[in-house]
C-alpha cells in the first residue's frame, strides 16, 4: 500500500478513544450522506423525466404514428391506393403506410349519449397502441352483418355511458365532406375489445373500428382522411415529413409527433434543463461540505501533519493525502447515492407507489426509463466536482510550517 493512502486510510479511521476524532468523524459522515443524496436526487430526477419522454412516445406513437399526412383543408382524401404506393417506392425509410379515417360522432348506450372521434384504421399491427394496451377482449373490427361492425372502445369511455363488452352500442356520424343529408347517420357497433392507455385524450373519446365501416357511417365513398406512417428510425421523423411534402405537393401536409403533440414535447424539454441544474446545486453544496471537513481535519492533524513533514514527507505528498481522503469521500457518497436512487427507482417500476391523475400527465403512475449514461455522467460530475474541492484544503495542508505545527498541535 503507498504511503498516502495508508495515511489517508488512518486519518479516516474512527478512534473512540478521540472525542475530536468522534466529531470528525461524524462530519465526514455528513459529507457522504450529502454526495449521496445529491446524487441520489439527480439519478431519480433524470430517471423520471426519461420515463415521461418514452412513455409519451410510446403511448402517442401507438395512437398516431410518427407522421401524419392529411390536407391543409381536411378534405377527403380519394383513390388514395396510389399514395400509399408512392410512399413506399420513394422513402425506404418508412416501415409501414395505413391509410385512415377520423371524424367527429357520438356514440349512444341506453340512455347515455357521449361525444367521440370515430378514428377507422386500414391495418392494426402488433406496434399499434390499441392492440398495445388491450385488456379485454380482442381486436376485431369485421363486418358481422349490414350495418353491424365490431369495435375497440377505451375503458374510461364504456364506464361512462355503462356499457361493457360484447355489448352492442349506437354510433351518430356526424356531417361528412360528401355527405348529402343534414341528417346524421346512425349504426350499430358491437364492443369486441377494450384498451386502456392512462391517456385520457384517448381513452375518453376515441372509437375505433374499420375503414370500411366509417366510410358507410359517413357516406366518404372510397375516400379516407389521411395517412399514418411509421419509420424505422423516429429520429428521422422531421426530415422525412419535409421530403413528402416536396413529393406529393400541394394539398398534402406531413406533420411529425413532435408538431402534433408540440405542447407535451416542449413541456418535457423544459422540465429537462432547469432540473438538472437545480439538483447539481445539491451536489455543489455537498462538494462545499467536503472543504469544511477537510480544513477541520487539517487543523486536528496538524500535529501529525507536522511530525510527518519532520520525518521527510514532502508537501505533495501531503498534499496527496488529503486530496485521497476527498475522493474517498467522493467515492463512496457516489457509490451509495448510485445505489439509492437505483433502488428508488426501482421500486417504484416494479410497484408503481407513485400514482399520477392522467388526465394531466397521460399516465397513471410516476414512469421510470433506466439509462446507463446518466449514471455515468452523474457519477462522473459528482466525483469531479468534490474532488475538486478537496484541493483547496490539501493545498493548505501542504503550506503547513512543521516546527509551528509541531508546536501548537
Amino acid at each position: 500500500m503507498a504511503f498516502t493512502s495508508f495515511v489517508a486510510r488512518r486519518f479516516l479511521q474512527y478512534q473512540k478513544s478521540s472525542r475530536s476524532q468522534n466529531f470528525i468523524s461524524f462530519i465526514t459522515l455528513i459529507a457522504v450522506t450529502g454526495v449521496a443524496l445529491g446524487v441520489a436526487s439527480l439519478i431519480i430526477a433524470l430517471t423520471i423525466l426519461g420515463g415521461f419522454e418514452k412513455e409519451l412516445k410510446e403511448k402517442v406513437t401507438g395512437f398516431t404514428t410518427h407522421i401524419q399526412v392529411t390536407t391543409f383543408t381536411n378534405q377527403p382524401i380519394r383513390y388514395y391506393n396510389h399514395i400509399e404506393t408512392k410512399l413506399r417506392k420513394e422513402f425506404p425509410q418508412i416501415h409501414t403506410v395505413s391509410a385512415f379515417i377520423a371524424k367527429e360522432g357520438m356514440v349512444n348506450f341506453g340512455e347515455s349519449t357521449e361525444g367521440v372521434i370515430i378514428k377507422g384504421l386500414e391495418n392494426v399491427s402488433g406496434e399499434n397502441g390499441i392492440r398495445q394496451y388491450l385488456t379485454d377482449g380482442t381486436v376485431d373490427f369485421s363486418k358481422i352483418s349490414d350495418g353491424l361492425y365490431g369495435c375497440v372502445v377505451g375503458k374510461k369511455l364504456l364506464t361512462t355511458i355503462g356499457a361493457n363488452l360484447h355489448d352492442t352500442v349506437l354510433v351518430f356520424g356526424l356531417q361528412g365532406h360528401l355527405q348529402t343529408s343534414l341528417a346524421p347517420n346512425i349504426m350499430a357497433f358491437v364492443v369486441n375489445g377494450i384498451y386502456e392507455s392512462g391517456m385520457s385524450e384517448y381513452d375518453d373519446i376515441y372509437f375505433f373500428t374499420d375503414i370500411p365501416a366509417v366510410q358507410e357511417l359517413i357516406n366518404y365513398d372510397r375516400a379516407v382522411s389521411g395517412f399514418e406512417i411509421l419509420l424505422t428510425d423516429v429520429e428521422q421523423a422531421d426530415s422525412t415529413s419535409k421530403q413528402i411534402m416536396e413529393v406529393l405537393g400541394y394539398p398534402f401536409n406531413a406533420r411529425t409527433l413532435y408538431q402534433l403533440y408540440r405542447n407535451l414535447f416542449t413541456w418535457i424539454e423544459l422540465q429537462k434543463e432547469p432540473i438538472p441544474l437545480i439538483l447539481g446545486l445539491i451536489i455543489a453544496v455537498a462538494a462545499v461540505n467536503i472543504i469544511g471537513t477537510l480544513l477541520m481535519l487539517v487543523l486536528e492533524k496538524r500535529k501529525q501533519v507536522g511530525v510527518l513533514r519532520s520525518l521527510g514527507a514532502s508537501a505533495a505528498s501531503i498534499q496527496r493525502i488529503f486530496l485521497i481522503k476527498g475522493t474517498i469521500i467522493a467515492v463512496a457518497g457516489t457509490f451509495i447515492g448510485n445505489v439509492l436512487g437505483f433502488l428508488v427507482c426501482w421500486t417504484q417500476q416494479q410497484y408503481h407507489f407513485f400514482s399520477l391523475p392522467s388526465t394531466i400527465y397521460f399516465m397513471k403512475t410516476v414512469p421510470i426509463y433506466f439509462r446507463m449514461e446518466n449514471f455515468v455522467i452523474v457519477s462522473a460530475i459528482s466525483i469531479t466536482l468534490c474532488v475538486s474541492a478537496s484541493y483547496l484544503p490539501a493545498r493548505l495542508a501542504s503550506k503547513l510550517d512543521p516546527i509551528k505545527a509541531i508546536r501548537l498541535g
